[in-house]
């Protein structure tokens, strides 16, 4: 299978759509629609969750792009408008994340809302927003892995290559329905949440392995391997914190 031969969706008084800008779109608002359905099961009130797309959407765009950039620094160095541009590419999930998340966590403190009661709230919708947006990465014909002979493998520049976006599309659709049924029977704040950290990063080590894009400290690390497996350790380690505690009050856990 090809990857399409064009990244333009459509064109529209001279302006050139592009399908990853088009999917990470639909996958954010999709989360939003989920967040916004729910937040009444986590006693929070549905108008917030407007408030945190307007706020944390914005700040998690510009997180990933950060961190994308301060990888690739000697791409951008001197060119402001070339690092602003995100139409084709270039955003970073991790650093989306963070930014996302340290905006969430303040909006949670404003509001009075316990933070992991927030997120575990948009855990399940950050992952299929994920399982979404990986799509972006085939119409741009990036992040894919090296060369393979499966019958699923893509075609990439005349070479047949590992497709990793779809397996961490497929990975996070499945996420996504997990942990709405974790999320539904949740025994403490963070459980849901805390899980996405650990499954997410589980799977994201082993897929960052076979990629040949990835952003590297010095020539030898891959960024999103050594991040990846920082957060499931200590994501382990806070699950167990919180669910001991939990018990304790005599109420059972995963």
């Amino acid at each position: 299978m090809p990857t399409p031969t064009s990244r333009i969706a459509f064109t529209i008084f001279g302006l050139d759509v592009m399908w990853y800008g088009i999917l990470i779109t639909l996958g954010m608002a999709l989360a939003l629609v989920f967040a916004y359905k729910r937040a009444p099961r986590h006693h929070i009130d549905s108008e917030h969750i407007i408030d945190i797309g307007l706020i944390c959407i914005p700040a998690a765009i510009v997180g990933a792009r950060l961190y994308y950039v301060a990888f690739h620094w000697e791409n951008y160095a001197g060119d402001i408008m070339k690092i602003i541009n995100i139409r084709t590419g270039g955003l970073a999930i991790h650093g989306g994340l963070i930014f996302g998340m340290i905006a969430g966590i303040l909006l949670c403190r404003r509001w009075k809302i316990q933070p992991l009661n927030g997120l575990d709230l948009v855990a399940p919708g950050i992952a299929l927003a994920q399982s979404i947006g990986r799509w972006g990465n085939y119409f741009n014909g990036e992040a894919h892995g090296g060369p393979t002979n499966l019958p699923w493998a893509i075609e990439v520049n005349g070479q047949m290559v590992h497709p990793t976006f779809l397996y961490e599309s497929i990975w996070c659709f499945l996420l996504f329905f997990l942990l709405l049924y974790i999320d539904n029977n949740r025994k403490f704040d963070g459980q849901t949440f805390l899980l996405y950290g650990i499954l997410y990063s589980f799977e994201r080590f082993f897929v960052e392995g076979l990629r040949t894009d990835s952003l590297m400290i010095g020539n030898t690390i891959r960024t999103a391997q050594l991040v990846s497996a920082v957060v499931f350790v200590l994501f382990i380690l806070w699950y167990i914190y919180l669910a001991r505690k939990n018990s304790t009050k005599g109420r059972i856990f995963y």
